[in-house]
């Protein structure tokens, strides 16, 4: 996955043709396995990797796409711990954005035989409460299938993202190379707070979800921390790149 994540810096400062992108892969891949250029562009597709054709010229398809365009998914999940290698995800929940409004949800238990004493005093969430719960192929291959096309936004989005992205390999689901963007970053940039744990934002800001370390509930807090972060951000912030690449140039708060 390193690969791509070259590439997609590679495309985050100049578009590339065809020849040039065909010239990336055959440098990444050494003396290792090649595959020709058509193969390697139904992969970005397959993984949804952020990237338009036009002609013969790549680029990033997050740099001309619009704010009122495009449709974020906010996501959070519960897990029995925190080593992705490990720990096992109980819950999910998401929540479809686009242009002012929800357009769509995601929220299920998934099967885990196990759910540690610390887990359930932070979440509620009880071992016997997942007994009848979905496999996690099951569930995982549809939540796979909601994602598609979307921004992954997530408060600490490295955590969810990635979880999901080992959980897809451990059940041979085709991973995600989706754009995605943290909502603490994007606080950071727009909203004066003692702190930015999702929690606090959530009292601090009069959000007031009445749940918390729930997977939904927490998706939602993290939409409406979204909302209030887009009310403060520049006027030349037009597209998903901008937006992108503002959330995450430092911690100072704009003035």
């Amino acid at each position: 996955m390193r690969v791509y994540a070259q590439l997609l810096q590679k495309l985050s400062q100049d578009s590339m043709s065809i020849e040039s992108l065909d010239r990336f892969f055959r440098d990444v891949s050494g003396s290792g396995e090649y595959l020709d250029i058509a193969t390697q562009l139904e992969i970005l597709k397959l993984y949804d990797f952020p990237f338009r054709q036009n002609g013969n010229t790549i680029e990033l398809s997050t740099a001309t796409l619009g704010l009122q365009e495009a449709v974020f998914c906010f996501v959070d999940i519960e897990t029995t711990g925190a080593k992705i290698e490990k720990h096992d995800i109980i819950e999910i929940g998401a929540v479809k954005y686009q242009n002012g409004k929800v357009i769509d949800r995601f929220e299920s238990f998934v099967f885990a035989p196990y759910v540690p004493e610390e887990i359930t005093k932070l979440t509620g969430i009880r071992t016997k409460d997942l007994s009848n719960a979905p496999q996690p192929q099951e569930i995982l291959t549809q939540f796979r299938d909601f994602l598609r096309d979307s921004v992954f936004v997530a408060h600490n989005v490295s955590f969810d993202y990635n979880f999901l992205n080992q959980a897809f390999l451990r059940y041979r689901i085709v991973p995600m190379l989706l754009p995605k963007l943290c909502t603490i970053g994007l606080a950071r940039k727009t909203i004066l707070s003692p702190r930015y744990a999702l929690g606090f934002l959530n009292a601090f800001l009069g959000i007031n979800t009445p749940a918390s370390h729930r997977a939904y509930a927490d998706a939602l807090t993290a939409l409406e921390v979204f909302k209030i972060a887009m009310m403060y951000i520049p006027n030349e912030i037009q597209s998903i790149q901008n937006l992108l690449d503002f959330s995450k140039k430092g911690r100072k708060l704009l003035s």
